[in-house]
């Protein structure tokens, strides 16, 4: 690695993606949180839901930003669908 993409990468924290679970309601003893991507962070995930605890306790010990991912019926613009291109 050079020395420019050292610099680079130390200015520019990776993202780690995550969304509410729909089927857990606030107050169950249930992880409320999914991972669902990571953006340049080395990190292997192995549980399938998380706690908001343990996503900031892994973003912080990674250096990487959390990045909460809204359902589109909670955004202006209502419950669309979208359509994915392969």
């Amino acid at each position: 690695m050079t020395e420019a993409e050292k610099v680079g990468r130390e200015r520019l924290p990776g993202k780690i993606f995550y969304r509410e679970r729909t089927k857990v309601g606030e107050g169950e003893k249930k992880p409320r949180f999914m991972l669902v991507a990571v953006a340049d962070v080395n990190l292997k995930v192995f549980a399938k839901h998380v706690r908001q605890s343990e996503l900031e306790e892994i973003a912080q010990s990674v250096g990487a930003e959390l990045v909460l991912l809204r359902r589109k019926k909670d955004q202006p613009g209502g419950d669309e669908e979208v359509e994915v291109a392969e």
